[in-house]
């Protein structure tokens, strides 16, 4: 019999219990815990698995619609676009992991949520991520930025499925804690899902995958936790991933979903074993019994402990019609993957785990998941911003360059030029565009897939930043064309337990339930990321919105690239808002003022004219305006096209300002779409046209040459 650590409070500190919750352990089980139920009660009971501080205010979020098959709660959210077909997706972080190891923190973020799409019965065909570090100058960026990003490509390329689009962002509030939010899309068949819950007493529990190792152990409970100077003796908490292997189980999984016998399958992420165990149980109101030495395994001597919280990647688990072992078995032969059977479901409500015929853990199972802690933590509203102060004028063509070629708002190419973004061939529009779009493969349709989030929007008024991610997500889908769909969502905030953090994240999460119910854009699935903070400093409140949209055919699709002689038409009402915009942070320093705010009538009312002006043929190419306002999103125009544009004068505002609800258009019909604009009662103005090598801003005027040198090279030079 092996011997077990006394359960000292020192211990029950070190698995991110508190002495109240360690009480109710007590209460429940009527005795000690054994170690290994100590750490089932830390990996369940902890933020990142029970979402404990979070669970009140997502429920109060839109989940459902005609278009949705299945909201939270499973894997991944199911949407359906039409003939048959679903489109499966979902956004989470890997934000400690890949702080304390970036390039296996990224890499296994990407598997992890392939992994959610295709235990859905999906096959993936694109892939996104959000970035968030510190400052350029702080001495860790540039490793973090190498080192993730590398870990994305390597990670994405070698599994195949292309990289569609993303962000990139630095602040000083990300120095000591990057953001890193994965996003994936599959395909499946509507009437060929499959979801998590177990159904049958007496049914084989089955490990499929790679085998376990001690990689990833108590990783959940690491990320439910503020970092400290502790940080490098977290390192080994941090997963190994082997992209190859997640290609092969892919496979695997989704010809043996094909033989019909998967009665129910969970991926194994956070808490592994544990987590995906519990979850299968208490959603099919049934109890598991686990046989550990039945788990295949790399290491020798391998505690129960660490079997059931290990985080070993590119593992799953299944429910399995008994009377088709054996065809399930040979599938998993074929792909030369571990397959065994583990345990078995029961009717009784326990979590029962057995190591050599040694009772391990013997636990209620709904305790461990649907009765885990839920707390309404206090929470105060963050205060009005202060009206923002004179802003010094400064030549419109500096201001522009410099925003150019500033790492936040330079070109992308740097990093999504290191991923692959064409695989599988059916890519339509590439990162660099207002969302990536992919051919639904033999079909006319197409999927379109944004991120946003604009964090210090979020940071001086929480309600109108929550309010504006969801918008400025529907209007790069309505940009590109298409109808947009649903949302997932990655919250990343700092730690909950302050009541101002946990004000913003109220503030936030009100202002998004807001614009998806009014802009149809329902949460279909979904991730919290808490405790984001070093040595009491949390980032800025970064509440990341993944999106998906359709365009029932790609005739629908609409470029960012005007043509020579092509009027540009603003759309939307401008008042020339500077608080909180790009051209105050990048040029002055200065994050000041209230953010913008976002008339959710307008939005809808603007995205749904953008897609019928290309439907009735009037406009060439769009753009949305956002960071930057109206001079940045010109350029972007331009460089797309490689072709000068002019743009009338004004005053920062009018350049600069970031006014919500508006697109820049171009057309060859100028007084037509005009005319149009006036007949659905939206603002329309003429501000510019198409032509030249030169890019004006009145009578300020830059090389188009130029300002591509400084927008193109502008990270490489950053992080040279």
């Amino acid at each position: 019999m092996t011997t077990e650590p006394e359960i000292t409070d020192e211990l029950i500190a070190a698995h991110g219990l508190k002495p109240d919750e360690y009480q109710r352990i007590l209460d429940l089980i009527g005795r000690t815990p054994s170690f290994t139920e100590l750490g089932i009660f830390s990996a369940m009971w902890n933020e990142h698995c029970s979402y404990k501080s979070s669970k009140k205010w997502l429920r109060t979020l839109p989940t459902t619609g005609p278009q949705v098959i299945c909201g939270p709660g499973e894997n991944a959210g199911v949407v359906d676009i039409g003939d048959g077909q679903a489109v499966v997706f979902k956004m989470e972080s890997h934000n400690h992991p890949s702080y304390i190891e970036p390039y296996q923190g990224a890499a296994t973020g990407v598997g992890g949520i392939l992994r959610d799409v295709f235990t859905m019965g999906a096959r993936p065909i694109a892939a996104m991520n959000s970035l968030s570090f510190g400052s350029i100058s702080h001495p860790k960026t540039r490793s973090l930025v190498h080192g993730v990003v590398e870990g994305i490509g390597g990670y994405g390329n070698c599994f195949g499925v292309p990289t569609v689009g993303g962000e990139l962002r630095f602040d000083a509030a990300y120095d000591g804690n990057c953001l890193v939010n994965a996003f994936a899309a599959g395909l499946a068949d509507s009437d060929k899902i499959f979801y998590s819950a177990a159904s049958g007493v007496g049914m084989p529990v089955v490990y499929l995958g790679a085998k376990t190792g001690r990689d990833g152990v108590g990783g959940a409970t690491m990320a439910s936790a503020e970092f400290d100077d502790t940080i490098e003796e977290k390192r080994p908490t941090v997963q190994v991933g082997d992209p190859f292997t997640e290609k092969r189980l892919m496979e695997a999984t989704l010809e043996l979903m094909a033989t019909g016998a998967v009665i129910s399958i969970q991926d194994m992420g956070a808490a592994g074993l544990t987590c995906s165990a519990v979850e299968m149980g208490d959603k099919g109101d049934l109890g598991v019994r686990l046989d550990l030495e039945k788990v295949p395994v790399r290491e020798v001597g391998m505690s129960a402990y660490e079997m059931m919280l290990s985080e070993s990647q590119e593992r799953m688990l299944m429910v399995l019609d008994p009377d088709k072992e054996d065809q399930a078995k040979a599938v998993f032969d074929k792909w030369d993957l571990d397959f065994a059977i583990v345990g078995q479901t029961i009717a009784e409500d326990r979590f029962v785990i057995m190591l050599n015929n040694e009772l391990k853990a013997d636990l209620p199972l709904k305790a461990l998941s649907g009765t885990a802690p839920e707390y309404d933590r206090p929470w105060v509203e963050t205060p009005l911003a202060l009206p923002l102060g004179p802003v010094e004028a400064v030549d419109p063509a500096v201001a522009l360059l410099a925003l150019a070629g500033s790492a936040n708002y330079c070109s992308r190419a740097w990093v999504y030029e290191q991923y692959d973004s064409m695989v599988m061939a059916d890519t339509v529009v590439r990162p660099g565009s207002d969302a990536g779009v992919v051919r639904v493969h033999g079909t006319k349709k197409a999927l379109a897939f944004t991120s946003d989030v604009t964090p210090r929007y979020c940071k001086a008024n929480p309600f109108e930043g929550g309010k504006q991610a969801v918008a400025e997500a529907y209007r790069n889908l309505c940009a590109t064309g298409a109808k947009p769909l649903a949302t997932t969502d990655n919250l990343n905030f700092g730690n909950p337990e302050k009541p101002e953090i946990m004000g913003q994240f109220v503030g936030c999460i009100k202002g998004i339930a807001a614009a998806v119910a009014a802009l149809d854009m329902p949460i279909v699935s979904g991730n919290v990321s808490l405790y984001n903070e070093t040595d009491g400093v949390a980032i800025l409140p970064t509440p990341t919105i993944g999106a998906v949209g359709l365009l029932a055919s790609l005739d629908h699709l609409i470029g960012m690239a005007p043509v020579l002689g092509d009027a540009l038409v603003l759309i939307g009402e401008t008042t020339g808002h500077l608080g909180q915009s790009a051209y105050l942070a990048e040029l002055f320093g200065r994050a000041e003022g209230d953010a913008p705010k976002v008339d959710l009538v307008a939005e809808r009312r603007a995205g749904e004219f953008v897609r019928a002006m290309k439907a009735a043929g009037l406009i060439t190419a769009a753009h949305d305006l956002g960071d930057g306002g109206l001079a940045l999103a010109a350029t972007e125009m331009a460089l797309a096209a490689d072709l000068g544009v002019s743009i009338k004068g004004g005053d920062a505002g009018w350049l600069f300002g970031e006014d919500q609800g508006r697109y820049l258009l171009a057309t060859a019909a100028g007084d037509k779409l005009l005319a149009a604009a006036l007949k659905a009662g939206i603002a329309a103005e003429i501000v510019g046209k198409a032509g030249g090598d030169e890019i004006r801003l009145g009578e300020a005027k830059l090389a188009l040459a130029e300002v591509r040198d400084a927008h193109r090279h502008g990270l490489a030079r950053c992080l040279a």
